[in-house]
């Protein structure tokens, strides 16, 4: 009995996991687009809130730009990431693919700052060294 109400609550579970809760708009951004435009989106978020002024130089509006580079417009994105969320796998999906990439660029980008620290520091060796031999 315990076995058959347990299959029964799985069946249930995994019928109402793979109904579609939100319609599929017409205009949906495919999967590896919005994985892209939402990866270009945080790093505009960071750029943002590094220097916001360098970015506005540039940019009249930075999120037009970026929707314009993807040829999608605002209420697109929207209708696209409702639908993703709506899907919560694919939505995770995505959103751990976005992640993946940042802590790449991330650690790419700290590694390359301490290579040049460490360029830094030897140069600064290598003066200190010199001038102390000129000082004998």
């Amino acid at each position: 009995m315990k076995k058959s109400i347990f299959y029964a609550l799985i069946s249930v579970l995994v019928y109402s996991c793979a109904e579609e809760v939100i319609k599929k708009p017409e205009d949906l951004i495919p999967r590896e687009t919005m994985t892209e435009l939402i990866y270009e989106m945080a790093l505009l978020n960071s750029a943002k809130s590094t220097n916001r002024a360098i970015l506005e130089k540039h940019f009249e509006n930075p999120t037009d730009f970026l929707f314009h580079q993807y040829g999608v417009d605002s209420l697109q994105f929207v209708k696209s990431d409702v639908y993703y969320a709506s899907q919560p796998l694919v939505y995770e999906a995505i959103y751990k693919e976005v992640a993946a990439r940042l802590d790449k660029e991330r650690t790419a980008f700290e590694e390359e700052r301490q290579r040049r620290n460490d360029s830094l520091i030897s140069r600064s060796r290598q003066i200190k060294d010199s001038l102390a031999v000129e000082e004998d």
